[in-house]
């Protein structure tokens, strides 16, 4: 990844610029930097007044603190989906996607399925014996009339 250009550069750049040794194009050439760049500081140091580079910034939004409503919300009720979930939250003033929300309930450690002890549902499976024929097997098995 490209690392920001040093303080001392840009305070040279500007140095020479307002020493008259030349436009911010001939400057940028000389010393080895864009002419884009070069436009950016001398704008910055206009605006400004220094030299000094910006403080970098954290990119992407900052983590919001929902672990603990969403631990809170399947412990008083297990059975929420992700959007009921999503709902309550947006109630309570955090705007959070489902996916953000799914990769919360994960880092928690949350299980969403049921597990395999449990016992099974009351609506069996159909078996051979009650499933219905299929069409190639009737076919041949009917008198034709």
């Amino acid at each position: 990844m490209a690392r920001a250009y040093s303080d001392d550069l840009r305070k040279k750049l500007i140095e020479s610029y307002l020493a008259g040794k030349g436009t911010v194009e001939e400057l940028a050439d000389s010393f080895g930097v864009s002419g884009r760049w070069a436009w950016k500081v001398m704008s910055a140091y206009k605006r400004n007044g220094t030299a000094d580079r910006p403080p970098q910034s954290r990119h992407g939004k900052r983590p919001m603190a929902v672990d603990g409503a969403v631990l809170a919300m399947v412990r008083r009720q297990p059975d929420l989906v992700l959007r009921e979930m999503q709902a309550e939250l947006a109630g309570s003033g955090h705007r959070i996607s489902v996916p953000q929300l799914w990769r919360v309930v994960k880092r928690l450690g949350l299980v969403l399925k049921k597990s395999r002890s449990t016992p099974p549902n009351a609506i069996r499976r159909r078996t051979a014996a009650s499933a219905k024929p299929s069409s190639k097997r009737s076919a041949g098995r009917r008198p034709k009339t």
